[in-house]
C-alpha cells in the first residue's frame, strides 16, 4: 500500500490563460503526466470563457481520474472587476471535481512558492526552475501558467504529507498520545 500511485492536478486560475498540470506520487517519487494551458484570450464573452474553463477540466478529470485537485487562490488587486472574473474562473473551474467527489484544495501563491523554492517571493521563474528540478523534465514548459499548475499540485503534496510519519493530530496533546513512543 505504501507504493500506491496517486494523482494531484495543480490548477493556475486565469481569465486569459489557465495553467494546468497533474503529476503522480508514488512514495516519495513525483512524476509528470501532463501539463498545458487553456488559451481564453481570443474569447470575447467571458461566459464562453467560463463554459471551455468547465469544458476542459471536465475533460482533464475524466481522462486522468486525479485523486486531488489543489488551486492557487486568487491574488487580492485592486480591480474588483478583475478579481470577480478571477473568482468566477476558479468557482468554474473547481465545479467538474466538486461534481466527481474529488477533494479540492486551496493554497496561497506565496505558500505554493514557499513550499517549492523555499521563498515565499519566489519568480515565476524560480518556481518552473524548481518544478523541472523536481519532476527532472527536461522539455520546458512555453507559459510560466503551466508550470504555476504544476507547483499547485507539488504544494498539495508536500502539504499533505503527515509530520514525521506520525498520525495526524490537532494539536501536541493529542501527537503525543497518538503517537507514543515517538516523544522522549
Amino acid at each position: 500500500m505504501a507504493n500506491e500511485s496517486k494523482i494531484i492536478l495543480g490548477i493556475d486560475p486565469g481569465t486569459v490563460v489557465m495553467g494546468y498540470g497533474l503529476i503522480s506520487v508514488t512514495g516519495n517519487r513525483l512524476d509528470l503526466v501532463t501539463m498545458g494551458v487553456i488559451h481564453l484570450r481570443k474569447l470575447q464573452d467571458h461566459y464562453r470563457k467560463l463554459g471551455l474553463i468547465y469544458q476542459r477540466i471536465e475533460s482533464i478529470i475524466k481522462e486522468f481520474k486525479p485523486d486531488a485537485v489543489s488551486y492557487e487562490a486568487p491574488f487580492y488587486g485592486n480591480n474588483v472587476q478583475s478579481m470577480l472574473k478571477l473568482g468566477r474562473a476558479q468557482g468554474v473551474a473547481m465545479a467538474p471535481a466538486i461534481l466527481h467527489n474529488i477533494p479540492v484544495f486551496e493554497y496561497a501563491p506565496r505558500k505554493i512558492k514557499q513550499s517549492i523554492t523555499g521563498n515565499g517571493n519566489a519568480s515565476k521563474e524560480q518556481v518552473a526552475h524548481m518544478v523541472y528540478s523536481l519532476l527532472k523534465i527536461e522539455e520546458k514548459a512555453q507559459y510560466f501558467d503551466a508550470t504555476d499548475g504544476i507547483a499547485a499540485a507539488i504544494c498539495h503534496h508536500f502539504q499533505s504529507q503527515k509530520p514525521m510519519g506520525g498520525k495526524e493530530a490537532k494539536d501536541w496533546k493529542e501527537f503525543i498520545r497518538k503517537n507514543p513512543g515517538r516523544i522522549s
